[in-house]
């Protein structure tokens, strides 16, 4: 009579993958939602061009403090020695860019896709960005410009093919010097093609967008991925300078950087975004707005009345946001968006698979 043989240990199985974007009994909350797109096609029309200052258009610079909410990271995909950016704990560290003064910096390119983004959720829009894997499945009309004189509105305030648009984007420096760690888990890549959120009736659903949390995951650093990264409080000043926008083309901008009382909202920059991280909120110091541009020019000195601040900025930020809403915004993908980007929120970040 032979012994029993042992049985032949079973590897683990792998957790099932979510079908959609809402809950499951296994698996907790994805932390996304879909932003849907107007029924109406964008109306498309020429740009105001860069040929003079229109006097009937607003022309100035917005002066913003970005506060970090939740730990952030904008990679410049570069890893370095821990003991090159004065951490000698750690062998090796995804970095930000970090200047001379060893200041931390945000590119202006990753404000203005975030901005971009947000903007063209809430109005009648074009994408800016496809991938040519899923381009049967965008809707027609929502392609992007791809002629400068038929621009929708956000490709008519931020750019387009073959055209530079009407705002420009400066980098955003750390008010102090340093930085923190953090320790990012893996994060997988998305799988639109197993999610059937991605899809209604064989199209895209809408815009993909993270929620902001009150906290972002840190997994420690015996699991996580070392990043250099700003932390909860710091503070990162820019300007952003405009020119030939209409009253609702900046009303609209001033509600994307959530400026509307009513949807209160937080920017999501840089990476770790499905776990809780990017999460900046924008306080408007000062707009300046030149009254006479002739004299703005033929001299070295600013005048003083040209500013914008305390009760004069607060109306004049108001009284555009209110005709953007008459004449821009789409209410209902503005209602979406805010319930995404809320801030601030009681919401958790989510927990196991990312």
């Amino acid at each position: 009579m032979t012994a029993n043989r042992p049985s032949r240990p079973q590897p683990p199985s792998k957790p099932n993958r979510p079908s959609g974007g809402g809950s499951s009994p296994e698996l907790p909350p994805k932390p996304y939602e879909f932003v849907s797109f107007p029924q109406e096609r964008p109306n498309l029309q020429r740009p105001a061009g860069h040929h003079k200052y229109l006097s009937d258009r607003l022309h100035g610079t917005l002066f913003l403090s970005l506060k970090v909410q939740t730990s952030l990271h904008v990679s410049t995909g570069v890893v370095v020695m821990g003991s090159d950016i004065g951490n000698n704990r750690i062998p090796l560290i995804k970095t930000m860019v970090q200047g001379v003064e060893q200041k931390l910096s945000i590119q202006g390119s990753s404000l203005k896709g975030c901005i971009r983004s947000v903007y063209e959720a809430i109005t009648n829009s074009t994408l800016a960005v496809i991938t040519n894997r899923y381009r049967d499945k965008i809707p027609q009309e929502r392609l992007p410009c791809r002629h400068k004189e038929q621009l929708c509105p956000a490709s008519r305030v931020f750019g387009a093919l073959d055209w530079q648009g009407l705002i420009d984007f400066n980098d955003a420096k750390c008010e102090s010097m340093g930085f923190s760690t953090g320790f990012m888990p893996s994060l997988y890549r998305p799988h639109p093609d197993e999610r059937s959120a991605y899809f209604v009736r064989g199209k895209v659903a809408g815009r993909k967008f993270y929620y902001n949390t009150i906290r972002a995951i840190d997994k420690g650093q015996n699991s996580g991925i070392p990043v250099q990264q700003a932390g909860r409080e710091y503070i990162f000043t820019t300007q952003l300078q405009f020119k030939n926008l209409t009253a609702e083309e900046l009303g609209t901008l001033l509600i994307v950087l959530g400026q509307d009382a009513k949807y209160p909202m937080a920017l999501k920059v840089g990476g770790g975004k499905p776990i809780g991280m990017g999460t900046m909120t924008i306080k408007i110091d000062k707009i300046h707005q030149p009254q006479n541009l002739k004299q703005r020019y033929s001299s070295y000195n600013l005048n003083q009345s040209d500013e914008l601040i305390g009760e004069k900025l607060q109306q004049f930020i108001q009284k555009n946001i209110q005709a953007a809403h008459s004449r821009l915004i789409q209410k209902q993908q503005l209602e979406e968006l805010a319930a995404i980007l809320r801030y601030p929120t009681d919401r958790e970040p989510p927990s196991g698979m990312y």
